[in-house]
């Protein structure tokens, strides 16, 4: 199965199991509708969500009973089954779908393999040629064009420059 990485647990919240979660997704609410989460290859089902004041998520989940069983969970992933993932606006992409990609040139110029995206204040981008990383972060428009089906990401060489750290 293809999953997407949706969220993160924080901690436990309350003395009934439920879990303050850091969302990836564009929304907290969309995560919800995955139904099922899983962590560390386990099934979740979402039993409750609500979206705090503070924008993280707090869920609870079949199987997590009480505080001490939440409590076991603090720093795991969630992940969702891709085909249960909401659709995205024209021009977004998720993850999963970016990394392995190659990152060129408008001119053609192969500057290295997407392995890694961090979101940060902005995504940074792991690129690997030769062994070596280079990062760099998606500002300033230097992402030219994302073409999952050719198979690479094109950027502006001048920007690029600008920024990328090797």
């Amino acid at each position: 199965m293809n999953r997407l990485i949706i969220g993160e647990v924080l901690k436990p919240q309350g003395i009934r199991g439920e879990l303050k979660v850091k969302t990836f997704t564009d929304y907290p609410e969309d995560v919800k509708k995955f139904g099922t989460v899983y962590i560390e290859d386990k099934p979740y089902k979402i039993l409750s969500f609500r979206v705090g004041p503070d924008g993280a998520a707090y869920m609870g989940l079949r199987g997590i009973p009480d505080r001490n069983a939440a409590e076991l969970f603090r720093g795991k992933k969630l992940e969702g089954e891709r085909e249960d993932a909401p659709p995205l606006e024209e021009g977004r992409h998720y993850i999963v779908d970016i990394l392995g990609l190659a990152c060129e040139t408008e001119e053609g110029e192969f500057l290295g393999v997407v392995k890694q995206i961090v979101n940060l204040s902005s995504d940074v981008y792991t690129l690997e040629k030769d062994g070596k990383n280079i990062l760099f972060p998606s500002v300033n428009n230097v992402i030219v064009k994302v073409d999952i089906e050719g198979g690479k990401i094109v950027v502006d060489k001048a920007k690029f420059d600008e920024i990328a750290v090797y």
